[in-house]
C-alpha cells in the first residue's frame, strides 16, 4: 500500500490522460522521465535518484545559482 498527501493525490490525479487511467500508469510515466543513462553508460538507481532530488530542489528554489557561486569565489 502506498500512501499519498492529499494534495499529492491531487496533482497525480490533474495529470491523468483520462479519468479510468490508474496512478501506476501516471507513476510509471513519470519515472520513464528520468533519464536511465547516456552515452558513459546506464546510471545507478542511486544516482537517479539523485538526479531526481536535485530536480525537485530547484524547482523550489532551494538551490544556489551557479553565477552567485561563481561571484562569491571570486571567479
Amino acid at each position: 500500500m502506498v500512501r499519498l498527501e492529499t494534495s499529492t493525490k491531487k496533482e497525480l490525479e490533474a495529470l491523468k490522460e483520462h479519468q479510468r487511467e490508474s496512478f501506476d500508469d501516471v507513476i510509471s510515466k513519470l519515472l520513464a522521465l528520468v533519464p536511465e543513462g547516456d552515452e558513459e553508460g546506464k546510471y545507478s538507481d542511486e544516482f537517479r535518484a539523485g538526479l531526481l532530488e536535485a530536480h525537485f530542489e530547484a524547482k523550489q528554489g532551494k538551490l544556489i545559482p551557479f553565477d552567485k557561486v561563481k561571484k562569491e569565489l571570486g571567479l
